[in-house]
Order: structure tokens, then C-alpha cells, then sequence
């Protein structure tokens, strides 16, 4: 299987045609290998318009949402990201493309090894891997240019609009049952815009500010 002809069919007809225009977003689409981010047994799968199994029973998300998400952030060159849910590194990996530093959020201490020795095979070194609880953020590292959480809350952690920069950007979703996805925007140091992108359908968000392991254990 051609996998760079997959990829470039991929953006035209997944994210082009659905309104992704933002050009850092389509190029950096266009250059990881969403094929190395899953197990060996689906790389073939890799660029259908779905979300794929990973380990740790997670999954990676379809390619247009980790791109509308990207969009929304409105990532910048220079700017600092804090990605909760790391998963398989693959959205990581696509904004280490645009933004300068990466810092990504995964509980799973299995994901978060896999993840690091896939980013370090294909020299994305700006990505940093933390084990941890997403929905407390990266205090250490905090402030952030933008945000992305890739799995749904009950509702956005005060704790992470805390570690926004002036000007920055947080994009969520959030719901019990139906989920919305949230991008909230940090305008000053007391005033926070909030605009609803749309529905979306995420993996729970663990954690002492989102739902407990209970209320989703399989």
C-alpha cells in the first residue's frame, strides 16, 4: 500500500472538503504517518475516516477531528501546546508540526512508552510525554498558547482555564451522553469567551476534575 498517496487523498477528500483550510494544518496532515501511530495489524486502515482500537482499549481519533481540533486551537508557530490524552502520540505528533513545544498528557503508562519510542523513531523531538492526571494540566509548564483535550469531560476543569496564556486557546468536549465540543478562549486575566463547535463523540476523560473510572468501567 502507497501510504504518502494515501495520506495526500486523505487530506483532499476528509479534511478539504470538509472545510479545513487552515494551511499549517493541511501541511503538517499531509506529513505525519498516521500509519505509524497504530498497531501493525491496521496500518492499512490507517488513513479511513474513522477512529482506529490502540492499545489500553483507547483509540486514535478519525483524522478530520484531530484536524478541526488543531484548527480551533488556532496553533501559531512559537506557541506552546498542552495536549491531555495523548493516546497514540499521533496529534502530538501533528502539532510538534506548527507549534514549537509539545507537551502531551496520557494516564496509560503503556501508551505513553509506545507513544515516545514512535515519536523518537521519526525525530519528532519537540513533543514532551508526561504519565499523569490530564484534567489537573501541567501546572510546572503552564502557561499555555493553547489546549487540546482529547477525550470528554462533564464539563471544562477550572484548573486548565487557569493554565491558559492572555490570548489563549482551549478546546474540550463536554457532555454526559450528548458531547459538544467547547473552545474557549482566554481574552484577559478575568474574561473567558466560550463558542460551541458543534457535537462530538469522545472517549472519557479520567480524572479528579472529569468523570471517575467507576462511571465508566467496562
Amino acid at each position: 500500500m502507497n501510504y504518502a498517496q494515501a495520506r495526500q487523498h486523505m487530506v483532499r477528500t476528509q479534511l478539504k472538503r470538509r472545510g479545513i483550510a487552515a494551511p499549517a494544518v493541511l501541511a503538517a496532515m499531509r506529513e505525519v504517518p498516521r500509519e505509524a501511530f497504530v498497531p501493525e495489524h491496521l496500518a492499512q486502515h490507517a488513513y479511513e475516516d474513522r477512529p482506529l482500537p490502540i492499545e489500553a482499549g483507547q483509540t486514535i481519533s478519525q483524522p478530520f477531528m484531530v484536524a478541526a481540533m488543531i484548527e480551533a486551537a488556532e496553533l501559531e508557530r512559537g506557541n506552546r501546546v498542552l495536549e491531555i490524552g495523548a493516546g497514540s502520540g499521533y496529534a502530538a505528533a501533528v502539532m510538534s508540526r506548527i507549534a514549537a513545544h509539545v507537551y502531551a498528557i496520557e494516564r496509560h503508562a503503556e501508551l505513553v512508552e509506545i507513544a515516545a519510542a514512535r515519536l523518537k523513531r521519526l525525530g519528532y523531538d519537540t513533543v514532551e510525554l508526561h504519565v499523569g492526571d490530564g484534567t489537573e494540566g501541567l501546572p510546572d509548564a503552564a502557561p499555555f498558547d493553547a489546549i487540546i483535550a482529547s477525550a470528554g469531560g462533564p464539563f471544562v476543569p477550572q484548573v486548565l482555564k487557569e493554565q491558559l496564556e492572555i490570548g489563549g486557546r482551549l478546546v474540550m468536549p463536554v457532555g454526559d451522553g450528548e458531547q459538544r465540543l467547547l473552545k474557549i478562549t482566554r481574552a484577559s486575566a478575568t474574561h473567558l469567551e466560550e463558542e460551541d463547535l458543534g457535537g462530538v463523540a469522545f472517549v472519557p476523560l479520567i480524572g479528579a476534575h472529569g468523570w471517575k473510572e467507576s462511571d465508566h468501567a467496562h
